[in-house]
């Protein structure tokens, strides 16, 4: 018998914002999702992120990850270009929540023309670099002290971040 409940992914409402920032802080926390030590105010994150490539999973009714595209250049050589972040909440780490979204944003993201993905994660994020790379993304290479540290216990340690990138197979590099 499946105990586990039911994830379903659907497209991100307004209303999801402070689930959405809740999971962003939960990811914050752990010191190895961001170098932001604080979830943005929603009308930042809303801005930073394009509005055709917004997915949430829902579980029991509510939020239990999301993921988004933000666009890397506004220069139009770059428009299927795109930085991807996805998070987790806590309660549902481990529960193939992820790998629902990863896929499902994939499948937007080509729908709405994106022929290439890139992710930044930080080495430590092992669970993150297997998802991505079973997705179908590869490691491009490894930015060395992109960033240093501003809170928690690894204040003013430089971190290095993995550079990840997924080409669509359909659309746009022949």
């Amino acid at each position: 018998m499946n105990t586990r409940p039911a994830t379903t992914i659907r497209t991100m409402r307004a209303d999801d914002g402070p689930a959405i920032l809740r999971i962003y802080q939960q990811g914050a926390d752990t010191g190895h999702a961001t170098f932001q030590t604080s979830a943005p105010p929603w009308e930042e994150w809303d801005h930073g992120h394009t509005r055709d490539a917004r997915l949430v999973a829902e579980r029991d009714g509510g939020v239990a990850g999301w993921a988004a595209l933000a666009r890397v250049s506004s220069r139009p050589v770059y428009a299927g270009v795109a930085e991807l972040s996805i998070y987790i909440a806590d309660d549902a780490r481990g529960a193939g929540v992820g790998r629902l979204l990863m896929e499902s944003i994939i499948e937007s993201a080509e729908a709405a023309g994106y022929w290439t993905l890139e992710s930044g994660v930080f080495p430590e994020n092992r669970a993150s670099i297997a998802l991505h790379e079973s997705t179908g993304f590869r490691i491009v290479g490894t930015r060395e002290r992109q960033g240093r540290m501003t809170h928690g216990p690894m204040t003013g340690v430089w971190r290095d971040v993995v550079l990840l990138e997924r080409r669509s197979a359909t659309i746009g590099v022949e």
